[in-house]
């Protein structure tokens, strides 16, 4: 089934929501994704191989800080074009999505909104171009959920900062120029750190033998009394806030992301229904094929309205870390259970890599449970509406 026939699901016109720079940003990127992304990905997939000859590319297309300042390198673009293009790199697979997520919101972004004017013109015009690949240090192998229990720490020790620690499941480590690392102080105090690649004592060694985004690079990151220049340190935010806000940008990505692969999987699942004739008539034709398709349509687009208001709130301002929370986990969840149930309407076809469902699939599986698992999503929500910590 020919990529070229994605008819991208608007059933409450959303679309008129949108401006037409919107849907111009949109259409770019989807054009690129059809034509980059989509006759590769199944083998990259495959071979757990990262196509890391796109990051470049990303940075052409305006992928990278897509809302930082120009005067930066960024295109200077609200927050639903920065949506919706995650939105075109995920229907494409959650690998690109995640690369690009990282690159923007958790590597540009705190370097634009806590470091110094030198910094930002150091790093970021080079990231947002592709030039440079980035990576966010905060999750380590016994503190994810709980990161202000993190155990990474560095010394003043007079002309430069000395780190020791670990961080793991770091998208982007093994190739990545930049990292933003959040380590604690001599007072415990979380600060962000700029590591670079080649740094006596830093080491990114790679995790393999995934089932689930296969063709993402994953790996962790090892500090090994790494000397650290002073001037590298973040200045402008101290304690959990900085990573925390930086969460939040990503999960708001995620949010429109996953909305893609959803898309992909609904589209693909209502041409093949139509197509696929079984009992002398397409399997479109029958009720239980009927109600998953019209299940998937009603949920996808109650994600795009979800998007939207997050989308607009955050132009203004408004959002909300508990929003944010609520459309990640829902989102993310929908599109698990449509890559799930349209696997089903393709029966054993869906399982090749002729179709897309399996892949998004096993790559959702990831997405529910980074940038906050799907647990602690609710429970951020519960403790927005009861005025009660259930975390401790």
């Amino acid at each position: 089934m020919a990529t070229a026939q994605y008819h991208h699901p608007d059933y409450f016109c959303v679309d008129e929501l949108l401006t037409e720079e919107h849907k111009l940003i949109r259409n770019s990127v989807r054009e690129w994704v059809n034509r980059r992304v989509k006759p590769i990905i199944d083998e990259a997939c495959q071979k757990h191989e990262f196509p890391g000859h796109l990051m470049k590319e990303l940075g052409e297309i305006g992928a990278f800080g897509s809302y930082i300042p120009e005067k930066y390198g960024g295109a200077g673009l609200d927050q639903i074009s920065y949506g919706l293009i995650m939105q075109e790199l995920e229907r494409g697979d959650s690998a690109l999505r995640s690369a690009a997520s990282v690159q923007s919101s958790l590597v540009m972004y705190p370097i634009y909104q806590f470091g110094t004017e030198e910094q930002r013109v150091k790093y970021l015009p080079a990231l947002a171009k592709g030039e440079l690949v980035g990576a966010f240090g905060l999750t380590e192998p016994d503190h994810g959920s709980d990161p202000g229990s993190m155990k990474t720490r560095f010394e003043d020790k007079g002309d430069h900062f000395l780190l020791n620690g670990a961080k793991m499941w770091i998208t982007n480590a093994a190739i990545a120029d930049v990292c933003v690392v959040w380590a604690k102080d001599e007072h415990k105090v979380v600060r962000g750190l700029i590591v670079e690649k080649g740094m006596p004592g830093f080491s990114a060694p790679e995790t393999l033998n995934k089932w689930s985004l296969r063709a993402s690079i994953t790996g962790e990151l090892v500090f090994d009394n790494v000397k650290v220049p002073k001037e590298n340190i973040l200045p402008n935010v101290h304690g959990l806030k900085g990573p925390l806000m930086c969460l939040n940008s990503a999960r708001y990505g995620i949010a429109w992301g996953v909305i893609g692969a959803a898309c992909d999987c609904y589209d693909t699942a209502l041409r093949y229904a139509l197509e696929r004739k079984q009992f002398d008539k397409p399997i479109a034709g029958f009720q239980l094929t009927q109600k998953k398709l019209a299940e998937m349509i009603t949920e996808i687009t109650k994600a795009q309205l979800l998007a939207w208001r997050l989308g607009t709130l955050r132009n203004e301002d408004r959002a909300t870390p508990g929003q944010i929370s609520m459309t990640k986990r829902n989102n993310v969840e929908i599109a698990l259970k449509i890559a799930r149930d349209s696997r089903q309407i393709l029966g054993a076809m869906g399982i090749t890599g002729d179709f897309p469902m399996m892949r998004h699939m096993m790559n959702l599986e990831s997405v529910i449970t980074y940038e906050g698992t799907h647990d602690i999503h609710l429970l951020i929500t519960g403790m927005d509406i009861t005025g009660i910590n259930a975390f401790l």
